[in-house]
């Protein structure tokens, strides 16, 4: 069954484009950045992972290779074929209760910056939903200037480009973003809704899911360790 798309998000370029926009094909040839280590630093060794939003598998495969144990929870069954070795679900984070739970619940890619607040607050209770006694929770925010420092450009070592061009307030807290990818061969655009957050509201978001923070994890506070309250 096709799913229907987010409201105020979309994409082009080649491939497949899931419901917010994201290209299947982009985030395949995208490269593992420090996100693994910041989160084999932050959890017990060997511990068991349910990755929220996995994509096509980039923090996924090299947290297996790191001994973890991972279910990969995506709403696109496009970004799931690409996930090797994890045991993999396919749906929407909001709605996921899967009766068990991990040592670890990993939230990422701003994900807590959904702009409906019904589904931020659905991904939230899942997260807490499905935290173990004594576990805990990842999770990856947009740094302090996210919306602030645009445009701007990026050209990755690897040899693609990444421009934010616009971020524009289109609701109360809620702003329209707009990012393009550049490869050699290829170009991807993706345009999403994302919902401001300062750190007191983040806070207060995680206490109406039963939540608190545990500590910030990287020194622009973008990562994250949060317990059950």
């Amino acid at each position: 069954m096709e799913l229907k798309r987010r409201a105020g998000h979309q994409g082009t370029g080649p491939g497949a484009i899931t419901p917010d926009g994201c290209a299947v094909e982009f985030y395949s040839r995208l490269p593992v950045g420090a996100e693994p280590e910041i989160i084999a630093g932050a959890v017990p060794a060997g511990a068991h992972i349910l990755e929220l939003g996995s994509g096509v598998g980039r923090m996924t495969h090299p947290l297996l290779e790191r001994g973890f144990t991972v279910t990969a929870v995506d709403e696109s069954a496009e970004m799931l074929e690409r996930v090797r070795g994890a045991r993999t679900i396919c749906g929407p984070i909001e709605d996921l209760d899967l009766g068990e739970t991990f040592d670890v619940v990993l939230l990422a890619s701003f994900l807590v910056h959904n702009a409906d607040l019904e589904v931020r607050r659905g991904m939230l209770r899942t997260c807490a939903r499905h935290v173990a006694a004594g576990g805990c929770v990842l999770i990856q925010r947009e740094g302090e200037d996210y919306h602030s420092n645009v445009p701007r450009e990026r050209v990755d070592p690897s040899g693609f480009t990444v421009r934010v061009v616009f971020s524009e307030p289109v609701a109360e807290g809620v702003n329209s973003v707009h990012a393009e990818y550049v490869f050699p061969d290829a170009t991807w655009t993706q345009t999403f809704r994302a919902r401001l957050l300062t750190e007191e509201q983040f806070e207060e978001a995680l206490g109406e899911a039963g939540l608190r923070v545990d500590r910030y994890l990287t020194e622009d506070r973008t990562w994250v360790r949060v317990v059950s309250v």
